[in-house]
Protein backbone atom coordinates (compact mmCIF):
# COMPACT_ATOMS: atom_id res chain seq x y z
CA UNK A 1 0.00 0.00 0.00
CA UNK A 2 1.15 3.52 -0.75
CA UNK A 3 1.72 5.93 2.13
CA UNK A 4 2.28 9.67 2.26
CA UNK A 5 3.91 11.30 5.27
CA UNK A 6 2.45 14.82 5.17
CA UNK A 7 3.69 18.16 6.48
CA UNK A 8 6.72 16.86 8.34
CA UNK A 9 9.98 18.65 8.96
CA UNK A 10 12.23 16.43 6.87
CA UNK A 11 15.81 16.13 8.11
CA UNK A 12 18.83 15.09 6.07
CA UNK A 13 22.51 15.37 6.88
CA UNK A 14 22.57 18.85 5.32
CA UNK A 15 19.19 20.51 5.84
CA UNK A 16 15.77 20.64 7.49
CA UNK A 17 12.76 21.49 5.31
CA UNK A 18 9.00 21.06 5.37
CA UNK A 19 7.64 18.53 2.91
CA UNK A 20 5.85 15.29 2.11
CA UNK A 21 7.22 11.82 1.41
CA UNK A 22 5.48 9.33 -0.87
CA UNK A 23 6.26 5.68 -0.16
CA UNK A 24 5.55 2.91 -2.62
CA UNK A 25 6.64 -0.74 -2.49
CA UNK A 26 8.89 -0.04 0.48
CA UNK A 27 10.84 2.67 -1.35
CA UNK A 28 10.72 6.46 -1.18
CA UNK A 29 9.02 7.27 -4.48
CA UNK A 30 8.95 11.06 -4.22
CA UNK A 31 9.61 14.01 -1.92
CA UNK A 32 7.72 17.28 -2.48
CA UNK A 33 5.60 20.08 -1.08
CA UNK A 34 2.04 18.96 -1.78
CA UNK A 35 2.11 15.31 -2.72
CA UNK A 36 -1.19 13.48 -3.14
CA UNK A 37 -2.43 10.08 -4.22
CA UNK A 38 -6.02 8.87 -3.81
CA UNK A 39 -4.81 5.35 -3.00
CA UNK A 40 -2.33 6.39 -0.32
CA UNK A 41 -2.66 6.16 3.44
CA UNK A 42 -1.93 9.57 4.96
CA UNK A 43 0.33 9.92 8.00
CA UNK A 44 0.25 13.43 9.46
CA UNK A 45 3.67 14.55 10.71
CA UNK A 46 2.84 18.23 11.30
CA UNK A 47 5.33 19.91 13.66
CA UNK A 48 7.34 16.69 13.89
CA UNK A 49 10.75 15.72 12.57
CA UNK A 50 10.94 13.08 9.86
CA UNK A 51 14.35 11.36 10.02
CA UNK A 52 16.04 8.52 8.17
CA UNK A 53 16.01 5.32 10.19
CA UNK A 54 19.12 5.27 12.34
CA UNK A 55 21.89 2.79 11.51
CA UNK A 56 24.03 1.26 14.26
CA UNK A 57 27.25 -0.15 12.82
CA UNK A 58 28.62 -1.40 16.14
CA UNK A 59 26.49 -3.97 17.94
CA UNK A 60 27.24 -7.35 19.50
CA UNK A 61 24.08 -9.45 19.36
CA UNK A 62 24.26 -13.00 20.72
CA UNK A 63 27.98 -12.50 21.40
CA UNK A 64 29.88 -15.34 23.03
CA UNK A 65 32.67 -13.79 25.14
CA UNK A 66 34.59 -16.52 26.93
CA UNK A 67 32.12 -18.25 29.25
CA UNK A 68 29.58 -15.42 28.98
CA UNK A 69 27.03 -14.74 26.27
CA UNK A 70 25.34 -11.42 25.57
CA UNK A 71 21.73 -11.61 26.74
CA UNK A 72 20.26 -10.02 23.59
CA UNK A 73 19.96 -12.33 20.63
CA UNK A 74 19.16 -11.08 17.13
CA UNK A 75 15.44 -10.98 17.95
CA UNK A 76 15.36 -9.19 21.30
CA UNK A 77 18.29 -6.96 20.40
CA UNK A 78 16.78 -5.80 17.13
CA UNK A 79 13.36 -5.24 18.73
CA UNK A 80 15.16 -2.90 21.12
CA UNK A 81 16.95 -1.28 18.18
CA UNK A 82 13.68 -0.73 16.33
CA UNK A 83 11.97 0.80 19.35
CA UNK A 84 14.90 3.20 19.62
CA UNK A 85 14.58 4.31 16.00
CA UNK A 86 17.34 2.11 14.57
CA UNK A 87 16.26 0.29 11.41
CA UNK A 88 19.57 -1.29 10.35
CA UNK A 89 22.55 -2.71 12.20
CA UNK A 90 25.95 -4.03 11.17
CA UNK A 91 26.93 -6.50 13.86
CA UNK A 92 30.45 -7.40 14.93
CA UNK A 93 31.01 -11.15 14.95
CA UNK A 94 32.46 -12.84 18.00
CA UNK A 95 35.67 -14.84 17.83
CA UNK A 96 35.27 -18.40 16.61
CA UNK A 97 37.19 -21.53 17.60
CA UNK A 98 40.95 -21.25 17.56
CA UNK A 99 42.32 -21.62 14.06
CA UNK A 100 38.94 -21.53 12.33
CA UNK A 101 38.45 -20.11 8.86
CA UNK A 102 36.77 -16.74 8.36
CA UNK A 103 33.81 -18.57 6.81
CA UNK A 104 33.10 -20.35 10.10
CA UNK A 105 31.75 -17.24 11.81
CA UNK A 106 29.98 -16.03 8.66
CA UNK A 107 27.97 -19.24 8.63
CA UNK A 108 27.42 -19.12 12.39
CA UNK A 109 26.09 -15.56 12.29
CA UNK A 110 23.70 -16.30 9.47
CA UNK A 111 22.39 -19.13 11.65
CA UNK A 112 21.93 -16.75 14.58
CA UNK A 113 20.38 -13.83 12.69
CA UNK A 114 18.50 -15.14 9.66
CA UNK A 115 14.80 -15.43 10.47
CA UNK A 116 15.22 -13.67 13.82
CA UNK A 117 16.22 -10.05 13.16
CA UNK A 118 13.41 -7.49 12.92
CA UNK A 119 15.55 -4.74 11.38
CA UNK A 120 17.81 -5.06 8.35
CA UNK A 121 21.25 -6.37 9.24
CA UNK A 122 24.75 -6.98 8.02
CA UNK A 123 27.94 -8.32 9.57
CA UNK A 124 31.54 -7.28 10.07
CA UNK A 125 33.91 -10.20 9.73
CA UNK A 126 36.48 -10.85 12.46
CA UNK A 127 40.14 -11.80 12.02
CA UNK A 128 41.75 -13.68 14.91
CA UNK A 129 44.87 -15.06 13.21
CA UNK A 130 46.67 -14.38 9.95
CA UNK A 131 47.62 -16.93 7.32
CA UNK A 132 47.65 -16.82 3.50
CA UNK A 133 44.29 -18.63 3.47
CA UNK A 134 42.74 -16.09 5.85
CA UNK A 135 43.89 -13.21 3.66
CA UNK A 136 42.39 -14.96 0.63
CA UNK A 137 39.11 -15.56 2.48
CA UNK A 138 38.82 -11.85 3.28
CA UNK A 139 38.41 -11.08 -0.41
CA UNK A 140 36.17 -14.09 -1.08
CA UNK A 141 33.78 -13.11 1.71
CA UNK A 142 33.76 -9.48 0.60
CA UNK A 143 32.91 -10.45 -2.97
CA UNK A 144 30.39 -13.20 -2.22
CA UNK A 145 28.72 -12.11 1.02
CA UNK A 146 28.94 -8.33 0.81
CA UNK A 147 30.85 -8.33 4.10
CA UNK A 148 33.15 -5.49 3.09
CA UNK A 149 34.67 -4.85 6.51
CA UNK A 150 36.57 -6.91 9.06
CA UNK A 151 37.47 -6.19 12.67
CA UNK A 152 40.78 -6.75 14.38
CA UNK A 153 41.77 -6.32 18.02
CA UNK A 154 44.95 -4.93 19.54
CA UNK A 155 44.10 -6.63 22.85
CA UNK A 156 42.17 -9.70 24.12
CA UNK A 157 42.97 -13.37 23.53
CA UNK A 158 42.93 -13.20 19.74
CA UNK A 159 44.73 -9.89 19.36
CA UNK A 160 46.94 -9.42 16.30
CA UNK A 161 50.58 -8.39 16.47
CA UNK A 162 51.88 -5.49 14.41
CA UNK A 163 53.26 -7.66 11.63
CA UNK A 164 49.93 -9.45 11.33
CA UNK A 165 48.05 -6.15 11.37
CA UNK A 166 50.26 -4.90 8.57
CA UNK A 167 49.50 -7.96 6.42
CA UNK A 168 45.76 -7.49 6.98
CA UNK A 169 45.98 -3.80 6.10
CA UNK A 170 47.92 -4.53 2.90
CA UNK A 171 45.25 -7.00 1.82
CA UNK A 172 42.49 -4.55 2.77
CA UNK A 173 44.08 -1.84 0.64
CA UNK A 174 44.33 -4.23 -2.30
CA UNK A 175 40.75 -5.55 -1.99
CA UNK A 176 38.91 -2.38 -0.98
CA UNK A 177 37.99 -3.67 2.48
CA UNK A 178 37.63 -1.53 5.61
CA UNK A 179 39.45 -2.67 8.76
CA UNK A 180 37.73 -1.75 12.02
CA UNK A 181 40.04 -1.74 15.03
CA UNK A 182 39.72 -1.93 18.80
CA UNK A 183 42.67 0.22 19.87
CA UNK A 184 44.23 -0.38 23.30
CA UNK A 185 47.80 -1.19 24.34
CA UNK A 186 47.51 -4.81 25.46
CA UNK A 187 50.82 -5.10 27.33
CA UNK A 188 50.32 -2.10 29.57
CA UNK A 189 46.68 -2.67 30.42
CA UNK A 190 47.24 -6.33 31.28
CA UNK A 191 50.19 -5.41 33.47
CA UNK A 192 48.02 -2.85 35.27
CA UNK A 193 45.10 -5.26 35.69
CA UNK A 194 47.42 -7.90 37.15
CA UNK A 195 49.06 -5.39 39.47
CA UNK A 196 45.76 -4.05 40.84
CA UNK A 197 44.51 -7.57 41.54
CA UNK A 198 47.75 -8.55 43.29
CA UNK A 199 47.39 -5.48 45.50
CA UNK A 200 43.78 -6.33 46.37
CA UNK A 201 42.45 -3.31 44.49
CA UNK A 202 39.58 -5.09 42.81
CA UNK A 203 36.57 -2.74 43.07
CA UNK A 204 35.00 -1.34 39.88
CA UNK A 205 36.70 2.04 40.42
CA UNK A 206 40.00 0.41 39.42
CA UNK A 207 38.65 -0.66 36.04
CA UNK A 208 39.27 2.73 34.34
CA UNK A 209 42.63 3.05 36.10
CA UNK A 210 43.69 -0.29 34.62
CA UNK A 211 42.84 0.87 31.08
CA UNK A 212 44.10 4.49 31.01
CA UNK A 213 43.31 6.81 28.14
CA UNK A 214 46.91 6.83 26.96
CA UNK A 215 46.65 3.08 26.30
CA UNK A 216 43.94 3.99 23.80
CA UNK A 217 45.87 6.95 22.42
CA UNK A 218 49.10 4.97 21.87
CA UNK A 219 47.26 2.22 20.04
CA UNK A 220 45.36 4.70 17.85
CA UNK A 221 48.62 6.41 16.97
CA UNK A 222 50.25 3.09 16.11
CA UNK A 223 47.27 1.94 14.07
CA UNK A 224 47.17 5.15 12.04
CA UNK A 225 50.87 4.82 11.24
CA UNK A 226 50.48 1.17 10.27
CA UNK A 227 47.62 2.07 7.91
CA UNK A 228 49.80 4.79 6.35
CA UNK A 229 52.73 2.38 5.94
CA UNK A 230 50.34 -0.02 4.20
CA UNK A 231 49.69 2.59 1.53
CA UNK A 232 46.72 4.32 3.10
CA UNK A 233 44.67 1.24 3.98
CA UNK A 234 40.99 1.90 4.80
CA UNK A 235 40.76 2.17 8.58
CA UNK A 236 37.85 2.66 10.99
CA UNK A 237 38.64 3.32 14.66
CA UNK A 238 35.84 2.04 16.90
CA UNK A 239 34.54 3.47 20.20
CA UNK A 240 36.88 6.46 20.70
CA UNK A 241 36.54 7.32 24.40
CA UNK A 242 39.13 9.92 25.35
CA UNK A 243 40.52 13.35 24.55
CA UNK A 244 44.00 11.78 24.41
CA UNK A 245 42.83 9.39 21.72
CA UNK A 246 41.07 12.26 19.96
CA UNK A 247 44.35 14.21 19.87
CA UNK A 248 45.95 11.39 17.86
CA UNK A 249 43.04 11.53 15.41
CA UNK A 250 43.41 15.30 15.08
CA UNK A 251 47.15 14.91 14.41
CA UNK A 252 46.45 12.46 11.59
CA UNK A 253 43.84 14.76 10.09
CA UNK A 254 46.20 17.73 10.37
CA UNK A 255 48.81 15.74 8.44
CA UNK A 256 46.17 15.05 5.74
CA UNK A 257 46.09 11.29 6.25
CA UNK A 258 43.18 9.90 4.25
CA UNK A 259 41.08 6.74 4.15
CA UNK A 260 40.20 6.58 7.84
CA UNK A 261 37.14 7.27 9.96
CA UNK A 262 36.43 7.49 13.68
CA UNK A 263 33.49 6.37 15.78
CA UNK A 264 32.51 7.24 19.32
CA UNK A 265 29.57 5.85 21.29
CA UNK A 266 26.67 7.36 23.19
CA UNK A 267 28.09 6.37 26.58
CA UNK A 268 31.40 8.15 26.02
CA UNK A 269 29.50 11.37 25.31
CA UNK A 270 27.18 11.20 28.28
CA UNK A 271 28.47 8.99 31.13
CA UNK A 272 31.63 9.30 33.24
CA UNK A 273 33.86 7.15 35.43
CA UNK A 274 32.03 8.46 38.50
CA UNK A 275 29.65 5.52 37.97
CA UNK A 276 32.42 3.15 39.04
CA UNK A 277 32.52 4.57 42.56
CA UNK A 278 29.57 2.37 43.56
CA UNK A 279 30.92 -1.14 44.14
CA UNK A 280 27.69 -2.79 42.94
CA UNK A 281 26.09 -0.37 40.48
CA UNK A 282 29.51 0.25 38.94
CA UNK A 283 29.46 -3.27 37.51
CA UNK A 284 26.75 -2.17 35.07
CA UNK A 285 29.15 0.25 33.40
CA UNK A 286 32.17 -2.04 33.08
CA UNK A 287 33.02 -1.93 29.39
CA UNK A 288 36.18 -1.50 27.35
CA UNK A 289 37.37 1.08 26.85
CA UNK A 290 36.00 2.31 30.18
CA UNK A 291 34.01 5.46 30.78
CA UNK A 292 36.26 8.48 31.15
CA UNK A 293 36.00 11.90 32.78
CA UNK A 294 33.83 14.95 32.16
CA UNK A 295 36.65 16.64 30.25
CA UNK A 296 36.69 13.70 27.85
CA UNK A 297 32.95 13.93 27.18
CA UNK A 298 33.31 17.65 26.51
CA UNK A 299 36.18 17.04 24.07
CA UNK A 300 34.16 14.43 22.19
CA UNK A 301 31.11 16.71 21.92
CA UNK A 302 33.34 19.45 20.54
CA UNK A 303 34.79 17.00 18.02
CA UNK A 304 31.27 16.16 16.85
CA UNK A 305 30.44 19.82 16.54
CA UNK A 306 33.62 20.33 14.50
CA UNK A 307 33.01 17.24 12.30
CA UNK A 308 36.19 15.54 13.50
CA UNK A 309 34.36 12.35 14.54
CA UNK A 310 32.36 10.57 11.84
CA UNK A 311 29.92 8.21 13.56
CA UNK A 312 28.11 7.70 16.88
CA UNK A 313 27.38 4.00 17.49
CA UNK A 314 26.65 2.01 20.67
CA UNK A 315 28.88 -1.07 21.11
CA UNK A 316 25.66 -2.65 22.40
CA UNK A 317 26.77 -5.76 24.31
CA UNK A 318 24.48 -6.44 27.29
CA UNK A 319 24.96 -8.92 30.12
CA UNK A 320 22.54 -9.44 33.01
CA UNK A 321 23.39 -7.35 36.05
CA UNK A 322 21.70 -9.90 38.31
CA UNK A 323 23.64 -12.70 36.66
CA UNK A 324 26.88 -12.50 34.69
CA UNK A 325 27.89 -9.03 35.87
CA UNK A 326 28.04 -10.33 39.45
CA UNK A 327 31.12 -12.34 38.49
CA UNK A 328 32.94 -9.03 39.00
CA UNK A 329 31.51 -8.30 42.44
CA UNK A 330 34.79 -9.16 44.13
CA UNK A 331 37.14 -8.65 41.18
CA UNK A 332 36.43 -6.22 38.36
CA UNK A 333 38.65 -8.19 35.96
CA UNK A 334 36.18 -11.11 36.13
CA UNK A 335 33.23 -8.96 35.03
CA UNK A 336 32.11 -9.42 31.41
CA UNK A 337 32.69 -6.21 29.50
CA UNK A 338 29.71 -4.54 27.87
CA UNK A 339 26.42 -2.71 28.40
CA UNK A 340 23.13 -2.12 26.58
CA UNK A 341 22.62 0.99 24.47
CA UNK A 342 21.03 0.27 21.09
CA UNK A 343 17.58 1.46 22.22
CA UNK A 344 18.74 4.59 24.03
CA UNK A 345 21.06 6.08 21.39
CA UNK A 346 18.79 8.26 19.23
CA UNK A 347 16.78 9.63 22.15
CA UNK A 348 19.87 10.45 24.19
CA UNK A 349 21.73 12.07 21.30
CA UNK A 350 18.71 14.18 20.35
CA UNK A 351 18.14 15.32 23.95
CA UNK A 352 21.75 15.76 25.06
CA UNK A 353 23.11 16.86 21.69
CA UNK A 354 20.51 18.68 19.61
CA UNK A 355 18.28 20.06 22.36
CA UNK A 356 21.28 21.32 24.34
CA UNK A 357 22.83 22.98 21.29
CA UNK A 358 25.93 20.79 21.18
CA UNK A 359 25.23 19.59 17.64
CA UNK A 360 22.67 20.47 14.98
CA UNK A 361 19.84 18.21 13.87
CA UNK A 362 21.47 17.58 10.45
CA UNK A 363 24.68 16.66 12.27
CA UNK A 364 22.77 14.13 14.35
CA UNK A 365 21.41 12.57 11.16
CA UNK A 366 24.91 12.55 9.71
CA UNK A 367 26.39 10.70 12.72
CA UNK A 368 23.52 8.27 13.32
CA UNK A 369 22.35 7.62 9.77
CA UNK A 370 24.21 8.91 6.74
CA UNK A 371 27.87 8.59 7.71
CA UNK A 372 27.59 5.02 9.05
CA UNK A 373 26.14 4.02 5.69
CA UNK A 374 28.82 5.84 3.73
CA UNK A 375 31.57 4.25 5.81
CA UNK A 376 30.18 0.74 5.43
CA UNK A 377 28.71 0.54 1.93
CA UNK A 378 24.98 1.04 2.58
CA UNK A 379 24.48 4.52 1.13
CA UNK A 380 22.14 5.63 -0.45
CA UNK A 381 19.98 2.54 0.10
CA UNK A 382 20.06 3.34 3.81
CA UNK A 383 20.80 6.37 5.98
CA UNK A 384 19.10 9.09 3.97
CA UNK A 385 15.75 10.32 2.66
CA UNK A 386 16.02 10.38 -1.13
CA UNK A 387 13.85 9.06 -3.95
CA UNK A 388 14.95 5.46 -4.48
CA UNK A 389 16.17 4.93 -0.91
CA UNK A 390 14.54 2.37 1.36
CA UNK A 391 11.62 3.91 3.26
CA UNK A 392 13.27 3.47 6.66
CA UNK A 393 11.82 6.42 8.55
CA UNK A 394 11.52 7.73 12.11
CA UNK A 395 8.95 10.35 13.13
CA UNK A 396 10.09 12.20 16.24
CA UNK A 397 7.98 14.61 18.28
CA UNK A 398 10.25 17.29 19.79
CA UNK A 399 7.49 18.59 22.08
CA UNK A 400 7.25 15.39 24.07
CA UNK A 401 9.65 13.97 26.62
CA UNK A 402 10.26 10.58 28.18
CA UNK A 403 11.90 9.29 31.34
CA UNK A 404 14.20 6.43 30.38
CA UNK A 405 13.69 3.40 32.57
CA UNK A 406 14.41 -0.29 32.24
CA UNK A 407 10.70 -1.13 32.47
CA UNK A 408 10.09 0.71 29.19
CA UNK A 409 12.96 -0.97 27.34
CA UNK A 410 12.44 -3.84 24.94
CA UNK A 411 15.71 -5.77 25.07
CA UNK A 412 16.50 -8.74 27.31
CA UNK A 413 18.89 -6.89 29.63
CA UNK A 414 17.76 -6.13 33.18
CA UNK A 415 19.04 -2.54 33.35
CA UNK A 416 19.83 0.63 31.43
CA UNK A 417 22.75 2.91 32.25
CA UNK A 418 20.32 5.81 31.72
CA UNK A 419 17.79 4.84 34.40
CA UNK A 420 15.76 7.90 35.39
CA UNK A 421 17.13 10.20 32.67
CA UNK A 422 14.53 12.62 31.36
CA UNK A 423 15.05 13.07 27.64
CA UNK A 424 13.43 15.71 25.44
CA UNK A 425 11.83 14.45 22.26
CA UNK A 426 10.14 11.11 21.72
CA UNK A 427 9.82 8.61 18.92
CA UNK A 428 6.27 8.40 17.62
CA UNK A 429 6.64 5.99 14.72
CA UNK A 430 9.29 3.83 13.04
CA UNK A 431 9.07 2.40 9.53
CA UNK A 432 11.18 -0.34 7.97
CA UNK A 433 10.91 -0.37 4.19
CA UNK A 434 7.56 1.42 4.43
CA UNK A 435 6.06 -0.88 7.05
CA UNK A 436 5.25 0.54 10.49
CA UNK A 437 7.16 -1.62 12.97
CA UNK A 438 6.99 0.67 16.04
CA UNK A 439 4.28 3.05 17.18
CA UNK A 440 4.28 4.92 20.50
CA UNK A 441 6.95 2.61 21.96
CA UNK A 442 5.08 -0.56 20.99
CA UNK A 443 6.72 -3.04 18.65
CA UNK A 444 4.36 -4.02 15.82
CA UNK A 445 6.68 -5.92 13.50
CA UNK A 446 7.16 -9.64 13.00
CA UNK A 447 10.06 -11.85 13.97
CA UNK A 448 12.38 -12.27 11.00
CA UNK A 449 11.12 -9.23 9.05
CA UNK A 450 14.67 -7.89 8.78
CA UNK A 451 16.58 -8.49 5.55
CA UNK A 452 20.26 -9.40 5.26
CA UNK A 453 22.28 -6.54 3.77
CA UNK A 454 24.96 -7.35 1.22
CA UNK A 455 27.09 -4.23 1.45
CA UNK A 456 28.99 -2.36 -1.25
CA UNK A 457 32.42 -0.75 -0.91
CA UNK A 458 32.99 2.05 1.59
CA UNK A 459 33.80 5.62 0.62
CA UNK A 460 37.02 5.09 2.60
CA UNK A 461 38.56 2.79 0.00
Amino acid sequence: MKKIIKNGRIVTDSQVFKGDILIENGIIAAIGDTLSDPDAEIIDASEKYVLPGAVDVHTHMDLQAGKYRAVDDFYTGTVAAACGGTTSIVDHMAFGPKGCSLWHQVEEYHRLADGNAVVDYGFHGVIQHVTPSVLKEMEEISDNEGITSFKIYMTYDFMLKDDEIYQVLKKAKEAGIVIAVHCENDGVLNYLRKTYVEQGLTQPKYHPLSRPARCEAEAINRMLHLAAIAGGAPLYIVHLSSKEGLLEVQKAKASHQKHFAVETCTQYLTLTDSLYQDDQEGLKAIMSPPLRKEEDTQALWQALKDDVIDVVATDHCPFLFAGDKQAGAKNFTACPNGAPGVEERLRVLFSEGVMKGRITLPQMVKYLCTNPCRMYGLYPQKGTLLPGSDADIVILDPTKSRVLTHTDMHGACDYTCYEGWKVKGDIELVMLRGNVIVKDNHFLGEKGCGNYLKRQKSILV
